[in-house]
């Protein structure tokens, strides 16, 4: 059900690549609470997903770009004002590529340029979105910023392999790039910590399917559901949460709390 808590708001979605991604569920809603939206992707990506069905859907435009390009991103923020006839009030930043995990190559032998590349899209894109925003002034004051990260920032899991490391630079750029922004023009900037979530990319993880089902038992409430992960990032996006940022942001069922659980322990007794 509607509440219109983004009427009037004019937000970008990075990220949307088919129906089961966080990114796609979070325009349809950002859309359904009174939001306009632009949506992006990089290239390759919009001739693998199906973004053209998610535009003709929410009425929005697709601008391509890459998040590794200061061009492409100085154009997106460009003519999305253009498109809007005005600033933007949120940006979602849901993008995450690890080339290692994708090649199966373990932790303790990486390629470094994989690494690089990793690094680059998963975490540097944040800090060349947020500055690219900064320079043109392209937010609206009290404007918020939403990256999607999880809990491998600071807890070990071993097939998550480097792209834990990009996580806990996203949410560093996060806090670090949230203190100047706030300052200079009162815009948000949080992380918000998924369970882990039967996405394209998510998918990709070796082991996967048996993590999910371990969370789950973990996690007092269950998993949360990337329906449900695309209703919080719509109130973070709202008026109602103007004071929260910096902040990473736990939307896990309770799993980033419990040391273990009751189920995890029968299950070890089987």
């Amino acid at each position: 059900m509607a509440h219109n808590l983004l009427q009037g708001k004019k937000g970008i979605i990075f990220g949307a690549l088919d129906e089961n991604s966080i990114a796609w569920k979070t325009a349809v809603r950002c859309v359904e609470e009174g939001a306009q939206i632009v949506l992006t992707n990089a290239p390759i990506a919009l001739r693998m997903g199906e973004i053209n069905k998610l535009a003709e859907a929410c009425k929005a435009p697709v601008i391509p770009a890459d998040a590794t390009s200061m061009e492409d991103l100085n154009n997106l923020f460009t003519k999305s004002m253009e498109h809007f006839g005005g600033k933007i009030d949120f940006v979602l930043h849901s993008i995450g590529m690890s080339v290692n995990v994708r090649k199966g190559k373990p932790y303790t032998d990486l390629d470094y340029d994989f690494f690089h590349k990793g690094l680059d899209i998963s975490a540097m894109s944040l800090h060349r979105v947020l500055q690219t925003a900064y320079k043109l002034d392209a937010l609206n004051e009290w404007g918020s910023v939403v990256a999607l990260t999880y809990i491998a920032a600071q807890r070990v899991f071993p097939d998550y392999s480097d792209m834990a490391d990009a996580k806990s630079m996203l949410e560093s750029i996060s806090r670090s790039f949230g203190y100047h922004y706030g300052v200079k023009k009162k815009v948000r900037i949080n992380t918000i910590s998924q369970s882990p979530t039967r996405t394209t990319a998510g998918s990709g993880v070796k082991g996967f399917g048996d993590f999910i089902s371990y969370a789950e038992k973990m996690s007092p409430l269950g998993n949360a559901s990337a329906d449900q992960c695309a209703d919080y990032t719509v109130t973070l996006f709202s008026d109602y949460t103007r004071m929260v940022t910096m902040q990473n942001l736990f939307h896990d069922g309770g799993f980033s709390y419990t040391g273990v659980s009751q189920a995890v322990i029968e299950s070890m007794g089987e």
